[in-house]
């Protein structure tokens, strides 16, 4: 008798359902069960508001974790950018994978890469954080743009570019990778110029708290290395008490002498939107052995950010 096929939550979006068969794959390989794909709508795949209106975090995990809570699925992805900083009563993070690109890509009218867009130049973001570091990038280069707010999937936001309403609109390299349209990037963002979301390029599958046997065979799907470097990144975040909708980029990476990993590295920054502003900073320590200590990371950088003056940078701040 075949085993019963493991039921994953996903949104609907062409991203959502790439990542989520991705890792029903890995499951599959670990459990030796087939997995099988429940679509769930959320109230941030219908809501045409802007994300920083309608509250940012939390807006597209909602319904999925009700659907895991409620025993409709086994298993949730996310993009863990999207999970809220607090931990979920009854859910549990079982796995983060091996983490994607970081990196946040421009994909830009006639090839052109963000130093080469003309004078006064359209560039289209959701994200109040690249709107922040690329109006400052600008104002440091002698740049004009102007960057315009909007939403949708990548279809959509690629669409401005081709139909000419925008020379420009910056996306997440992972989300290009995972649908397999990386090759319509023109120009990949050095972390030195555009810091990415808390989290960006790293998905987390979530279950149910009390399923141990299911926590066990997800495990098997866990980096460690990337587990700790968005946990120090996310514990930032929550630290500014910041929702993802926030103007806040942090990353965390390992620095090696050679082969030997060494330390870890993590940087954040927090500006207003228009790019006057920006508070930045890094930190470096021993690679975090546990839980405790990537969160130790990400908040001591938060209380220096904090003492800069990043408070007064973060708009609304969340209560």
């Amino acid at each position: 008798m075949t085993e019963k096929a493991l039921r994953l939550g996903t949104r609907r979006s062409k991203l959502a359902m790439a990542q989520s068969g991705q890792v029903a794959d890995a499951v599959s390989q670990v459990t030796g069960r087939p997995v099988e794909l429940v679509e769930i709508t959320t109230y941030g795949d219908t809501s045409r508001e802007h994300l920083a209106q309608i509250g940012g975090t939390g807006v597209f995990v909602a319904a999925l974790r009700d659907a895991l809570l409620r025993g409709e699925v086994d298993f949730a992805v996310h993009s863990l950018k999207d999970l809220p900083t607090a931990q979920h009563e009854g859910l549990v993070v079982a796995a983060i994978p091996e983490r994607e690109d970081p990196r946040d890509v421009v994909v830009a009218r006639d090839a052109r890469k963000l130093t080469d867009l003309p004078r006064g130049a359209r560039v289209g973001t959701g994200a109040p954080r690249r709107m922040a570091q690329l109006n400052a990038y600008a104002r440091t280069h002698g740049m004009e743009i102007e960057t315009v707010p909007i939403r949708g999937n990548v279809d959509t936001r690629i669409g401005y570019v081709r139909s000419g309403e925008l020379d420009a609109v910056v996306l997440a390299a992972a989300g290009l990778n995972r649908v397999g349209r990386i090759d319509e990037v023109t120009d990949f963002l050095s972390v030195d110029t555009v810091l990415p979301a808390p989290g960006q390029g790293a998905l987390a599958v979530e279950c149910a708290a009390d399923n141990a046997s299911l926590i066990a065979a997800l495990a098997e799907l866990d980096d460690s290395f990337t587990r700790a470097a968005v946990t120090a990144e996310r514990s930032l975040l929550a630290a500014l008490e910041a929702g993802c909708s926030a103007p806040v980029g942090a990353l965390a990476d390992l620095l090696a002498d050679g082969q030997t990993v060494k330390e870890m590295r993590l940087r954040g920054v927090v500006g207003t939107t228009d790019g006057s502003t920006l508070v930045q900073l890094s930190t470096t320590g021993p690679v975090p052995e546990t839980h405790e200590a990537a969160l130790a990371l990400g908040g001591e950088l938060a209380a220096e950010m904090l003492a800069q003056g990043a408070a007064g940078l973060m708009g609304e701040r969340a209560q």
